[in-house]
This record gives C-alpha cells, sequence and structure tokens, in this order.
C-alpha cells in the first residue's frame, strides 16, 4: 500500500497563467479570474512547510505615531499626470502604465522623466524595446534633455539592478516590464514567471529605496493587460492609457490608487512635437460655427469627476438599399438603435425607420454613460427634420424606453461647466438642483417635451410629410 502512494513531492501540481493561482487538481476554468484553458501543470507540489517566528524590522507603533510625511506625493512636473495620480508619486511607489502600441506611452514617460529630473532627484530611463540612440532621437524632437536624466537600455534585470546602485535614482521608468527577464529564471521574457520575478526584484528595490517606478505594461487584443494578473496585484497604480491613433486626444485613467481616488482624468494633446497636458480639452470636441447646423447637439459628459463639453452629429439620408445602414462613430451603437425606437415610438417620428443614419462624436471622444442620450436622440430629431437646434444649447438626461427623461448624476457640475464656456440654455431631466446665474434651464420630463425645442412648424409636419410620399 505504501509503495504505490506517491508522496507530496511527486505529486504533480497546477497553477493558472493569468494569475497565478494553483492548485493540486486540474480545472479547466481558473476559480480565482474565471479564465478558461489557463491552469497547467508545472511540477510536484510545494511540501508543507511552517515558519517560525523571527526578528522584527521594526516595531509595531500605534496608528497616530505613524509618521505619514514619508508617503508625501512629489509632483512630477506634468499637471494631467498629477491629478490622476493624486499629487504626484509617492517616494517607494510602483506604478504601472498600460496601453495599447502606438497610443504615445513612450512620449510620455519621457516627458516626465525630464521633467522630473532636478538636482536632488535623478532620474533612470531604462529601454528594453528601442535602442538608446532612437530615445535620444524622440527626446529632442520633443526636448526631453536633461542633465540628470540618466538613460540606459537594458534587457537583463541584473543589468537594471547594477544601473540602481550606480545612478541612485528618485524615480526609474522601465519601458516596458514584458521585455526584461532574470537569468536565473526559466522562460522566454513576458511569461508569468518572469513578469512575476521582474516585478518582485522591482518593488522591492522601490520600497527600500524609496524610488518611485514607473513600469510600462503590453495590452492583450482585447484591452486587458498582458502578462498574469498578478503583476496588477503587486503594484500600488495601475493608469490606463486611451486613444483613438488617428485623434489628437488622449487619455488617463486611473484604474487602481492606493494614494488616491480612480475617478480622475488626465487629458492630454499628442502632435509633432511630443504631448501636452489639457486642462480644458473641451475645445477639442466641439466645432466652431457661426449658425446652427441641423443634426446637431451638445452634452456634458463626466469623464471620472472632469465635465467635458462634447458634440454627438447626426445626419439622415434616403437609403439606397433594402436595409437601412446603422453607422455610429465615439457612440455606442445599442444606445443609438434604442435612441431611434423611443423616437419612433414615443416622439412619432416615423421618417427614420427607412433611411441611412449616421452618428459620431467630434474630436475622437467616447461617449458610454447614459447622460448622453438626451442630446443623442435630438441630434437625431434636428437630423430627420432639418431643423437646426437653438443655438448655444446643451442637452443632458437619460431617456428610457418609456420616453421619460430620468436624472444623472453630477448636474450641476454639468451645467456649470457649460456656463463656464458661454451656453445659455440647457435641456435637462427634472429637479437640476441650484443651477448657475443667467442661464436658462428647461425642465424636460419626457421626449415630447424635449422635441418642443425644435420649431413647432417641424414637429407638426414631419410625419404628414413622411406619409405623404407613401
Amino acid at each position: 500500500m505504501a509503495a504505490r502512494t506517491k508522496s507530496a513531492k511527486d505529486r504533480p501540481s497546477y497553477r493558472c497563467t493569468e494569475c497565478g493561482w494553483t492548485t493540486a487538481k486540474w480545472l479547466g476554468r481558473c476559480p480565482e479570474c474565471q479564465a478558461w484553458g489557463t491552469v497547467e501543470e508545472f511540477g510536484g507540489a510545494p511540501a508543507v512547510r511552517t515558519t517560525a517566528a523571527g526578528r522584527v524590522s521594526t516595531a509595531a507603533l500605534p496608528i497616530g505615531q505613524v509618521d505619514s510625511r514619508q508617503a508625501t506625493a512629489r509632483p512630477t512636473g506634468v499637471g494631467e499626470l498629477d491629478r490622476v495620480l493624486g499629487g504626484g508619486l509617492v517616494p517607494g511607489a510602483v506604478v504601472l502604465l498600460a496601453g495599447e502600441p502606438g497610443v504615445g506611452k513612450s512620449t510620455l514617460l519621457l516627458d516626465v522623466a525630464a521633467k522630473a529630473a532636478t538636482d536632488e532627484h535623478r532620474t533612470l530611463y531604462v529601454t528594453g524595446e528601442e535602442s538608446a540612440s532612437q530615445v535620444r532621437l524622440r527626446a529632442d524632437r520633443i526636448h526631453a534633455i536633461s542633465d540628470h536624466l540618466y538613460l540606459a537600455a537594458e534587457t537583463d534585470l541584473s543589468a537594471v539592478l547594477a544601473h540602481l546602485d550606480a545612478v541612485k535614482p528618485s524615480l526609474l521608468i522601465l519601458d516596458s516590464v514584458q521585455t526584461v527577464a532574470s537569468p536565473e529564471i526559466e522562460g522566454a521574457p513576458g511569461g508569468m514567471a518572469q513578469v512575476r520575478e521582474v516585478a518582485g526584484a522591482l518593488i522591492r528595490a522601490s520600497k527600500e529605496r524609496g524610488m518611485s517606478t514607473l513600469l510600462v505594461g503590453h495590452v492583450t487584443k482585447e484591452g486587458a493587460i498582458a502578462g498574469p494578473r498578478l503583476l496588477e496585484h503587486l503594484v500600488d497604480v495601475v493608469l490606463s492609457f486611451e486613444g483613438d491613433r488617428h485623434a489628437r486626444l488622449r487619455l488617463v485613467r486611473g484604474v487602481k490608487n492606493r494614494y488616491g481616488a480612480t475617478d480622475e482624468v488626465g487629458c492630454f494633446e499628442l502632435h509633432d512635437e511630443g504631448i501636452t497636458g489639457l486642462a480644458d480639452p473641451s475645445g477639442l470636441f466641439l466645432t466652431r460655427r457661426d449658425e446652427p447646423v441641423p443634426g446637431t447637439c451638445l452634452t456634458v459628459t463626466l469623464e471620472g469627476k472632469r465635465p467635458l463639453v462634447a458634440e454627438v452629429q447626426a445626419l439622415t439620408v434616403d437609403s439606397q438599399i433594402p436595409s437601412p445602414r446603422r453607422t455610429t462613430s465615439g457612440l455606442e451603437t445599442s444606445r443609438v438603435s434604442m435612441m431611434l425606437a423611443v423616437l419612433e415610438q414615443r416622439g412619432r417620428i416615423s421618417s427614420l425607420g427607412k433611411r441611412d443614419i449616421y452618428s459620431a462624436t467630434v474630436g475622437g471622444v467616447k461617449l458610454s454613460e447614459p447622460a448622453a442620450d438626451l442630446a443623442v436622440a435630438l441630434a437625431l430629431a434636428s437630423a430627420a427634420s432639418d431643423t437646426p437646434l437653438p443655438k448655444n444649447l446643451v442637452a443632458i438626461g437619460e431617456v428610457g424606453l418609456a420616453g421619460e427623461v430620468r436624472r444623472v448624476t453630477g448636474v450641476q457640475r454639468r451645467l456649470a461647466e457649460a456656463h463656464r464656456l458661454g451656453f445659455t440654455h440647457a435641456l435637462v431631466p427634472p429637479d437640476p438642483g441650484k443651477v448657475p446665474a443667467g442661464m436658462k434651464v428647461t425642465e424636460v420630463a419626457d421626449m415630447g417635451d424635449a422635441l418642443r425645442a425644435l420649431p413647432r412648424r417641424t414637429r407638426a409636419q414631419a410625419p404628414r410629410e413622411e406619409g405623404a410620399r407613401r
């Protein structure tokens, strides 16, 4: 009996390649991260051991006696990034910045490296994807040259740690964590074992030296951070760098932040000379024109805590095919389809069903929150009737399937931003709260009230003209 029993050392063990969860038997789905087909055998099960009590590094103190000044953030010199971080980089903090290839991660961090470098605080920029000369060319283009910014091209973890001993930086930037590997660990760079070792070594070095660290991470085709989920749990801050490669706007969102809130968004503009922060980015999302145009409506969206005025555009034309086209850009197709159904059923606009409909936003902004429903519906109604909405009008509100206009969060902040930019009229859900002085606010309870913003002649004749054509 004893001969047939395998010891704990001989029994196989299984580990999830996404999150690192281990188990004694194989499973098709990881119970920790819910990923399918990621549990693989990796060796014998670890022997059960107990750890004896040892010496403590620092004595435990009452929480009121702990010095909080060690966690004071130091500004990076880039205001929009400091906004997302909660004031700047905390000594010893490890930040993971993830984004799609070509979105501008290296350009942003090189600008941060140059502005954060001072006489007292050196910066070390380690690149594993480019040569040092390539980074120097980018630095010349964006004017990111500093005597206190050190540059190294390394893919070996031991070499990176040696650079830390030589330079003694206050800020380390590694581009990227998936390109660095340890010679003592088996596996290709970017694998779970290598990422775990590289991240663990850099985190230990950051905590011991009081050095802030910025790690660049790759993303998958689905937009998730590549590599094991363990990396996101190990770091202190996770930032997502978003933006359309064909647009100038870039957004930095906080996904995780141990030192501040995660509802702030930083806005940047990418251009030939580099990347600059946008303290007032609403101008990118608006089209300046002297006279209003049919099919356009303005709204105020909230990106985190920041209100941004955005423009929704719609165009309807006679369809030449049996199935009319429905094309969207910057808007969710499902919500646009819902607004079309509400307009036809509740707004009695029957001319939309057999027409090609195109809807988009201006400047590359993406509107996904329900507060933009009212603006989308009014833009579609304006395009269908070929009648412009009044000038300096913004529309804010969620539209339900029954045609009612529902309340949304942050109405007062949205109205204050619209009033600051010179808008004088607003359509909002009932009970908006305190409104800015000098701004005319109209409360609309349903789509019928909202469509009264269109000229009376159009609302009365649009269905009749459609019926006459039939």
